[in-house]
Parts: C-alpha cells; sequence; structure tokens
C-alpha cells in the first residue's frame, strides 16, 4: 500500500515537471526555479540577438546564447526591461572591445 501511494506521488511530481517544462520551452524560457512562491527565480532564457536590438521587434539569437537570471518571478525575458539591459550590455562589450 505504501509503494504504491509513493508511486502515485512520484508520478504526479514527474508529471508536473514535465507540463512545466513544456509550458517554458513554449515562452523560449530554458529554465524557471523558483526560490518560493511568488518571490525570486532562477531563470535562463535565450537572448536576444545583438543585431536587433534597436529594432522595434527584436529576434532571439539563432546560436543558442543564454542569459542567466536571478530576480523577480514576474520578469519577462521578451520585455522591454529585458530589451534594455541587453542593450546596455551592448555597448558595454562594445566599449571595453574598441577602447583606445
Amino acid at each position: 500500500m505504501k509503494g504504491r501511494k509513493l508511486l502515485i506521488a512520484l508520478s504526479a511530481i514527474v508529471g508536473a515537471i514535465g507540463l512545466s517544462g513544456a509550458t517554458a520551452r513554449a515562452e523560449n524560457v530554458i529554465l524557471k526555479e523558483a526560490s518560493r512562491p511568488s518571490s525570486y527565480c532562477h531563470l535562463k532564457f535565450q537572448a536576444i540577438q545583438e543585431s536587433t536590438l534597436a529594432n522595434a521587434r527584436p529576434s532571439l539569437a539563432p546560436s543558442g546564447d543564454l542569459i542567466d537570471f536571478y530576480g523577480s518571478c514576474d520578469h519577462e525575458p521578451p520585455g522591454s526591461d529585458e530589451v534594455q539591459a541587453q542593450r546596455i550590455e551592448s555597448q558595454h562589450r562594445f566599449a571595453i572591445d574598441y577602447e583606445d
């Protein structure tokens, strides 16, 4: 009887993990782990293609570059905050690469 309950519990957990992974992939989020509900999250998602950062609708990088983010769970990877953060990172990288 205990073995059956354990099997059912494990099946439910594995099913829930599988469903959350499918939802995350649909949003271009590779990983989403919440430390506590409605708290901080660890996210991994696809970066934006650097050449499209100035466009009104930036596109995702085809190379598979990933952003490793730790912060608010309501962070939107394709949102304007993330676009701005990646623009600033690109400017910093440019300044370092072409510094006198």
